[in-house]
């Protein structure tokens, strides 16, 4: 067992891609900062996403409508969206406020949201990533949405106007254009809408390792403990018991992406945050080249070559945070990737399965944790997480070392659930 004999100025709870930004950030202000996490760097749900950096997010999850396909999905095995029969009546609470979110009226707040998250952040990640060795990371790419029927690729859809109004840079192409762009794709594909200036991870927890490596090096120390209960500053700074002791700090970051509320809920907080768990499956011998991030647009998962091999992402499953995986999840993406691109190897395959932490809003909290003092919300990034890394650490750096006086954090505040 060990004790802090002086305060940190920050702990950061949570190594994933948002903790690690944080970390960095804060410790290029000056501040002295420790990072807490039981796993090594981006090892968890940072590990596995589909790489895609886009500075345009602006659609939240939620949409008009959407409700409508939900029933199809679900009948579905391979669908889009998967809830286990037995987890239905703990979900049905969160599900009532995701479609509420998704009225008409609530979508432009919600889209200048995300957007403030996102956007700078190819940009922000090549200036933190520079001189690292890493800078190959990231690549520029195109985020191209296919569509087997033509009629289905309108600019006219409120998920595109939504990025039109923001002056997001879109192009409707044909068939032609698609193939010039991507050759193997499948003649089935028909139309696509792409999207431009985005970036594309060629190993997502590679960007996050090299970044905790920078930080580190800036003298960010990695704690590898469990904090199992932090105590607000009551004068003498915040406590965060873990496994190795007691440590002391001025401020507390929570980062820890679905298991920030578990800590919270001591203090009387329950906060709606769901363990929305996603699948992947990389290809480890693809033989074939993707030469950006691929979506379809009506299955919606993501195909993206990395250093591992091509990675097919995607699906929510709503399970609750301890159930076992179900692998299907993720095996179905052999077939599917198979009908996007027809001359690709699925022999050789690796399965992953992570929590994204989902309010029902789409949007993280961040920010003042009502009643305690001096821990600070940093979680709750959903399927965004790695794009919007970087912005969310600036917003908690700004807090923290200017109390934020020039944001409005409202829109994140954890007091929208209570």
């Amino acid at each position: 067992m060990r004790e802090s004999k002086a305060a940190i100025d920050v702990a950061v709870v949570g190594a994933g891609i948002i903790g690690v930004c944080t970390a960095l950030e804060l410790v290029e202000r000056g501040l002295q900062v420790t990072i807490f996490d039981p796993a090594p760097v981006c090892s968890k749900t940072s590990y596995g996403n589909a790489g895609v950096i886009s500075p345009w997010t602006c659609v939240p999850q939620s949409m008009p409508g959407l409700w409508k396909q939900i029933p199809k999905w679900l009948i579905d095995p391979a669908g889009p969206v998967s809830i286990r029969s037995a987890y239905l009546p703990k979900f049905l609470p969160w599900a009532l406020r995701f479609f509420a979110a998704g009225r008409i009226n609530h979508i432009d707040p919600l889209a200048d949201s995300l957007f403030q998250l996102s956007k700078g952040s190819v940009s922000a990640y090549k200036k933190r990533l520079a001189g690292t060795g890493k800078e190959n990371l990231i690549r520029d790419s195109m985020y191209v949405h296919v569509y087997r029927n033509p009629k289905s690729a309108s600019l006219d859809h409120l998920v595109w106007r939504l990025r039109q109004e923001r002056q997001v840079p879109l192009e409707l192409i044909d068939k032609n254009t698609l193939r010039e762009i991507e050759p193997d794709i499948s003649t089935d594909y028909k139309a696509a809408i792409i999207i431009r200036e985005q970036g594309r991870a060629s190993d997502p927890a590679g960007i996050g390792i090299a970044l905790a490596k920078k930080a580190k090096e800036k003298g960010v120390a990695h704690i590898e403990t469990t904090v199992q209960q932090v105590c607000p500053d009551q004068g003498l700074g915040c406590g965060l018991l873990t496994d190795q002791g007691t440590f002391v700090a001025k401020k507390i970051v929570l980062a820890a992406g679905v298991w920030s509320c578990q800590l919270l809920k001591q203090f009387g907080m329950k906060l709606p945050l769901e363990a929305e768990r996603g699948y992947h499956l990389v290809l480890r011998d693809p033989g074939i080249t993707i030469n950006n991030s691929v979506m379809d647009a009506e299955q919606k998962y993501v195909a993206s070559l990395m250093k591992a091999g091509v990675r097919v992402a995607g699906t929510a499953e709503f399970a609750g945070l301890n159930a076992n995986p179900n692998f299907f999840r993720a095996q179905r993406f052999a077939t599917q990737a198979k009908k996007l691109f027809p001359k690709l190897n699925v022999g050789d395959v690796e399965e992953w399965m992570g929590t994204r932490p989902s309010f029902p809003d789409s949007l993280p909290c961040l920010g003042e944790i009502p009643g305690v003092k001096n821990i600070i919300a940093a979680f709750g990034h959903s399927h965004y997480g790695l794009g919007m890394g970087p912005g969310t650490s600036e917003v908690i750096a700004d807090y923290i070392t200017t109390q934020g006086s020039d944001r409005n954090l409202s829109p994140y505040s954890i007091k929208r659930f209570q």
